[in-house]
């Protein structure tokens, strides 16, 4: 790496992207755009737009500095179908027509099937996670998928001694941070058109919960 490298790195993103991938393999449709929000690094969108081909890979960040980091890790890894990243806030009601606007200066067109966002919603505020499911509504069409990666409280199951840890972290950093209930982003995404399709236990202490859009 030299030193006008402007990659970033997130030691996690080696442990989950395996796993990661072999759910995106099972849960996303055959073909479209996978528009991922959150991007951070930009690793993942590095890693799995070439194994997920033939896909198309949209990253997104609100943060200037994660946006530098995914177009360097494209540039030290470039992939046919990883698109330039677009900034995107999801806390803000214009993001899903800023996405429309980015993918509509591809050629050919792009149809949106999914969208994925990996270890945002305990890292970013409640109305991160509402505005995130108000998009998903805008921009998926009936049978789109939302994949969400990232540790969850879930009812009825000892949350590990060390997510209760990670959360009293998040917590002293942000009050407005912390791991969320899972139920809770179920209801929140069931009044946006959302269904829940699985809830799939990861490693470390993770879950990956796959909802699908239902127009009718």
């Amino acid at each position: 790496m030299t030193q006008t490298d402007a990659r970033q790195f997130a030691p996690a993103t080696q442990r989950n992207r395996e796993p990661i991938l072999a759910v995106l393999r099972r849960v996303l449709p055959q073909e479209g755009l996978v528009l991922e929000i959150a991007s951070g690094t930009g690793e993942h969108a590095a890693f799995l737009t070439p194994l997920l081909f033939p896909r198309y890979w949209l990253p997104s960040d609100a943060d200037p500095e994660a946006l530098k980091s995914i177009r360097a890790w494209q540039d030290d890894r470039p992939a046919e179908r990883l698109l330039p990243p677009v900034a995107l806030e999801v806390s803000q009601g214009d993001w899903p027509d800023k996405a429309k606007a980015a993918i509509a200066l591809h050629a050919p067109p792009l149809a949106i099937s999914a969208i994925a966002n990996i270890n945002m919603i305990h890292i970013s505020p409640w109305s991160a996670t509402l505005g995130l499911m108000a998009g998903a509504e805008a921009l998926l069409p009936d049978g789109g998928v939302l994949y969400l990666y990232g540790p969850y409280r879930q009812k009825d199951v000892p949350t590990a001694l060390s997510n209760e840890a990670f959360d009293a972290s998040l917590r002293s950093r942000n009050p407005e941070w912390g791991l969320r209930n899972v139920e809770d982003v179920v209801a929140v995404a069931a009044q946006r058109g959302l269904h829940l399709r699985d809830i799939i236990p990861m490693p470390a202490n993770n879950l990956s919960v796959v909802f699908e859009r239902r127009r009718r």
